[in-house]
């Protein structure tokens, strides 16, 4: 079953201007969704992972709706269909 990933607008240049990408493939953590994420659209991957693996401190991801951080982080178990939601945090004054 294919997984969705939505992409916020300043990450869509980065995915051929896609704010919706259906990847399908073996996933049972959170990492190894964005494992699968990167191997199609690795630009994304770089924004949202640092080079050590772990998520940017900026970047907030929810899957089906709960925060991963909330849920167990990067080892946090994922449903096969889940909806993988990248928000980048905003600030601004």
């Amino acid at each position: 079953m294919p997984y969705t990933f939505v992409i916020p607008g300043p990450l869509r240049d980065l995915s051929g201007g896609h704010s919706e990408v259906r990847l399908d493939g073996d996933a049972s953590s959170v990492r190894d969704a964005l494992s699968l994420l990167g191997t199609h659209y690795p630009k994304v991957r770089d924004r949202i992972v640092t080079e050590l693996g772990e998520v940017r401190p900026h970047i907030n991801i929810f899957i089906d709706g709960d925060s991963f951080r909330d849920v167990g982080g990067l080892s946090a178990p994922i449903r096969s269909g889940a909806e993988i939601l990248i928000l980048p945090a905003v600030s601004g004054g």
